[in-house]
């Protein structure tokens, strides 16, 4: 068959819902009773259905979408059947407990998947034509839609609309009265869920998902500060600022990512996320995000199962518009692998991770790249992030007699399991080895840390020029240290500088203004831009992105840290590079 759905049946489904659902509100007065049930509400919402369409007695489909639709209401307004009740004695109607009614029809369109299509003719209104159309598809096949499509491009937002009631599913006349030929519509709110307008004097509103509470906030902030630099250097978008309103807080926990996601998208105006700062927020989060139209660029979240295992497998984690600047840790744990195997000598490692995805994936890249050389696993252990006593599991590595020992996990977990590693017997030699997660400033300053390797991204930018800014990383840097009176503690910072105007480009691309001076941005088209993103010159180095999103550069470097008095000297000690 030819012939495709038109909007119109679909749309006297939701007119003949939203009369149901009034009637919920208006027409149960004087059915008070002192036991007011469900089943009596439900039964008084079929019959205001039934004459409402014209039926003596409802189908059975009709009746489980009527009885779908009352629930829905009941726990959209988080009513009980008892409020219920107490409303109908105190007033025979439901209007005490909403001030909108127009509240309840959205409460109940996800019903509209218990009709059949018998059931879409009745309510259409008893015949096929109401259903199925002619099989017009684009402009020229039906004289009455082209005549809509003619006046929605010159200007008129309600043949558009008109038109996009009118037009069978999927179809160019559908698609095209849609989006107001291309223009926007109405001036107020998107015309779908991957436009969005923005109004003559407001912002484009992006936002950044940090780690920027609690013990790895010194990580997460500067990410954060980052993105406000890049926003501030980058400048307008067609005569629009760019907002990244109040920062979110991601916790670099999957409960506190997933809350912050949730309050993204329930913002219709946000365009794009800068974030996470850890994988396990972003495994989270980027569902949610992404699902949404908003794409995601993270500039520190590593984790494999973001993106993929660089041999064509998705990771379990990977959602399409989620991208990142930064490394996959494969190459992390293979760099390391390559070190103590190539360059120590060693042949013997075991590995410690806390289960976290990030931890976990680092610990087995490693494991298994350091095997393929020709070294030995000793072992591979998991411990609690928040144990204090790291001997028992220390224990259980020393009965392999390990020659080196990687944990790339944080701290404080990290600084137990280096403070008590030289008191377990078998490991008083073993030599530590660990990951950026624990390479920063705090960590160095232990005297526990002299004398580890630390995997790290390549770091010696150069006089590397960002594109879209013309900043050195030099200059990034300076006016870092004017605004906030020291050096950012993460060495992601550079990775999220690009990430944001990599963003801030994508939104220019797929930008334009209206002739109402709207500035409409195709969220769809900018996860388009970035995925097709070649060469772009940033701070990092030339920056292009793969089918999974993963975007970095990949250059892995090893520096040695001899000195905790000297813990500028161990963040640039580079005693070994690395590149895929």
């Amino acid at each position: 068959m030819n012939a495709k759905i038109h909007h119109s049946a679909v749309r006297r489904a939701v007119v003949v819902l939203s009369a149901a659902l009034a009637m919920l509100v208006a027409a149960c007065g004087g059915s008070s009773s002192d036991n007011t049930t469900r089943d009596d509400v439900i039964a008084l919402a079929e019959a205001s259905f039934s004459a409402d369409v014209g039926l003596e007695e409802l189908p059975e489909s009709l009746k489980t979408f009527v009885a779908c639709a009352v629930d829905a209401v009941v726990e959209e307004l988080d009513l009980s059947w008892s409020d219920v009740e107490r409303a109908l004695e105190e007033s025979g109607d439901l209007n005490s407990l909403t001030s909108d009614t127009d509240e309840m029809s959205p409460a109940g369109l996800e019903c509209l998947g218990e009709l059949t299509f018998e059931d879409l003719v009745l309510i259409g209104g008893g015949s096929d034509d109401d259903l199925f159309g002619s099989g017009a598809s684009s402009y020229g096949d039906d004289p009455e839609l082209d005549a809509l499509w003619d006046a929605c491009e010159a200007g008129d937002d309600v043949a558009c609309d008109d038109l996009y009631w009118e037009s069978p599913l999927g179809s160019e006349y559908e698609s095209f009265g849609l989006s107001c030929a291309g223009r926007g519509c109405g001036g107020e709110e998107a015309v779908g869920e991957a436009v969005v307008v923005v109004d003559g004097g407001e912002e484009i509103q992006i936002r950044s998902l940090d780690t920027i509470t609690g013990d790895l906030a010194f990580i997460g902030i500067p990410h954060q500060n980052a993105v406000m630099a890049a926003i501030a250097d980058y400048g307008d978008i067609e005569g629009f600022s760019v907002a990244m309103g109040q920062g979110l807080d991601d916790g670099c926990s999957a409960d506190v990512a997933d809350a912050a996601a949730q309050s993204i998208v329930e913002d219709a105006q946000i365009v794009g996320v800068i974030g996470t700062t850890c994988s396990v927020a972003a495994a989270a989060a980027a569902p949610l995000i992404t699902d949404a139209d908003i794409v995601m660029i993270s500039g520190s979240g590593t984790s494999q199962t973001l993106t993929s295992d660089l041999q064509g497998t998705a990771g379990i984690h990977y959602s399409p518009g989620f991208y990142r600047t930064a490394h996959n840790d494969l190459y992390q744990g293979v760099a390391m692998a390559h070190f103590v195997f190539g360059e120590l000598g060693m042949t013997t490692a075991a590995a410690i991770h806390d289960g976290d995805r990030y931890t976990e994936g680092l610990a087995s890249a490693f494991a298994d790249a350091f095997e393929q050389l020709g070294g030995t696993v000793t072992g591979f252990e998991v411990v609690d992030m928040w144990e204090t006593n790291m001997v028992p599991v220390l224990t259980e590595i020393a009965a392999g007699s390990p020659e080196a020992l990687f944990f790339p996990i944080f701290q404080p977990t990290g600084e137990f399991v280096a403070a008590q590693a030289r008191g377990v017997a078998g490991l008083e030699n073993v030599q530590l080895l660990a990951a950026d997660s624990l390479l920063n400033f705090d960590y160095l300053e232990l005297s526990e840390s002299e004398g580890m390797y630390f995997t790290s991204l390549h770091t010696d930018f150069g006089a590397s020029v960002n594109q879209s800014t013309g900043k050195t990383a030099f200059e990034v840097l300076d006016d870092y240290w004017a605004d906030h009176g020291e050096e950012p503690s993460s060495a992601y910072w550079a990775s999220t500088y690009d990430a944001t105007t990599i963003l801030l480009s994508a939104i220019e691309a797929n930008a334009e203004v209206n002739d109402a001076g709207q500035l409409v941005i195709d969220k769809a088209g900018i996860s388009s831009s970035v995925a097709a993103l070649r060469d772009y010159g940033g701070l990092t180095g030339s920056i292009s992105c793969d089918d999974f999103g993963d975007c970095g550069s990949q250059k892995i470097v090893i520096v040695h840290h001899t000195d905790s008095g000297d813990a500028d000297a161990g963040m640039v000690n580079v005693v070994f590079e690395y590149a895929p």
